[in-house]
């Protein structure tokens, strides 16, 4: 059971539900990995619609890091999400979204 207080978001991941969670080491890990100096410009890709399929994975990833799964990259690249891309894409778009919401804001 994911708990939107504490930022958690559910994913089906090979037939798996996975918990993710963007911590502060998670969102530093993202930064790194879009190459990004602030999240800012993800966060308005995700809100103005206009987000890649790298930016999905790379917040996947990071999610299932921050929650304390040992995902590699190549796995998440070869997984099956149920949902595919837009049950991903949500999920990502959520996560963010939960990141940087409110307590009041996250039910």
């Amino acid at each position: 059971m994911t708990n939107p207080y504490a930022g958690e978001v559910s994913l089906v991941i090979n037939g798996e539900r996975r918990v993710l969670k963007l911590t502060l080491g998670a969102l530093a890990e993202l930064e790194d990995a879009l190459g990004a100096t602030s999240l800012v410009a993800l966060v308005e890709r995700f809100e103005a619609g206009s987000f890649s399929a790298r930016d999905v994975m790379a917040l996947i990833m990071a999610g299932l890091h921050g929650a304390g799964h040992a995902t590699v990259a190549d796995d998440l690249l070869r997984a099956d999400i149920e949902g595919g891309a837009v049950a991903a894409a949500r999920a990502a778009a959520r996560l963010l979204a939960l990141a940087f919401a409110l307590p009041e804001a996250a039910a």
